[in-house]
């Protein structure tokens, strides 16, 4: 991913998605997680296997993990976090500047 765009971007693209799309703050938390969690593991996995997982394993052991497929999901866990922050923050940005829009109509 580092070639088409840094790591960090999955924070605009979920706050984004969901402040655009968002249904409930539950749904765009989840919805933002899976995604990216998923997206994670897969090109993680589409990088590794080819080489036996040799990077992986090594950066596992160096990290304290031992075993190259638990990095993968600890890795995969804390993208899914940050993008499931994020899509949760633009669900409630979205939400405030609609309250605001509508305070601005009544006054």
């Amino acid at each position: 991913m580092q070639m088409i765009a840094p790591w960090w971007v999955i924070i605009v693209i979920s706050f984004a998605t969901c402040g655009i799309i968002g249904k409930t703050g539950k749904i765009a938390f989840w919805q933002s997680f899976l995604a990216i969690f998923l997206l994670w593991i897969g090109y993680a996995l589409f990088k590794s296997l080819p080489n036996d997982n040799l990077l992986a394993g090594r950066v596992a052991v160096m990290t304290g993990i031992k075993l190259w497929w638990l990095l993968l999901l600890v890795t995969g866990f804390l993208s899914g976090l940050v993008a499931g922050i994020s899509g949760y923050c633009g669900y409630q940005f979205r939400m405030a500047m609609l309250a605001k829009k509508t305070d601005e109509k009544i006054a």
